[in-house]
């Protein structure tokens, strides 16, 4: 894990554009590829039932993610940017021919082994995934628009994630339904189209020192949620 740039306490005139972003990008050091619990699972270390766990899990992010871009658009004044977000709900609900990214980690679960009814009821998220998820879909509905835009910048660090569970799991994971590895390959180049425009609002909007580092701070709050879900997981199922 590469070490991530030191927290800048206070600085007095703004960052330019590029060493603004080059900041947030260099957040992806504190990104959940790196915590224990992935690194072993994309190193095929992980059994049958922590894989379902995982999936059983991180399906309460997937179904929260949708309320989440709601509470975004519910708060947001600007026109143009309410019609480009709203892509995101239909991307995980689904429209017309397309089922959605929620259906494709339901079929992610499918392919684990996961009973359909025990994976919709929600009867194997852990507190703490819970709490986490939860407090990332409050501050969304609380927050400033462009806060709560700021907050999804973790999708410039996902593709990577993706690639390596397609890269590795056929063989590490040879009982899972190789099929099921879709929602991997949909949100390669969802997230980088996603990437694009929450960094253009964000850094559009945050453009003062104190604003700056404020918006380091959001994008640190996230990626502490999603460690945090790892956290729960590891715990719920140990090695």
């Amino acid at each position: 894990m590469n070490a991530p740039l030191p927290i800048v306490i206070s600085h007095t005139t703004p960052w330019s554009t590029s060493e603004f972003e080059a900041r947030l990008r260099g957040l992806g050091a504190r990104y959940h590829i790196h915590h224990p619990f992935n690194l072993r699972m994309n190193s095929g270390q992980c059994s049958p039932e922590q894989i379902r766990g995982w999936v059983a899990n991180r399906f309460y992010y997937q179904i929260n993610i949708p309320l989440k871009d709601a509470a975004i658009l519910s708060n947001c004044s600007d026109r143009q940017t309410r019609r480009l977000w709203i892509q995101r709900i239909l991307d995980h609900d689904g429209a017309g021919d397309d089922t959605g990214g929620i259906e494709a980690w339901a079929c992610l679960g499918d392919a684990v082994g996961l009973d359909r009814t025990a994976l919709w009821s929600l009867e194997h998220v852990q507190p703490g995934v819970r709490f986490a998820v939860d407090a990332y879909v409050n501050f969304a509905r609380r927050a400033p628009w462009q806060e709560a835009v700021c907050s999804s910048l973790t999708e410039m660090f996902a593709p990577q994630i993706h690639r390596d569970r397609l890269a590795g799991w056929p063989s590490q994971y040879s009982w899972i339904n190789t099929q099921g590895l879709q929602y991997f390959r949909n949100r390669i180049p969802l997230a980088g189209r996603d990437v694009e425009h929450g960094l253009d609002v964000t850094l559009n909007y945050f453009k003062t020192p104190d604003a700056q580092l404020r918006a380091l701070d959001i994008l640190r709050f996230k990626l502490d949620i999603l460690w945090s879900m790892l956290d729960a997981i590891e715990k719920a199922y140990p090695v």
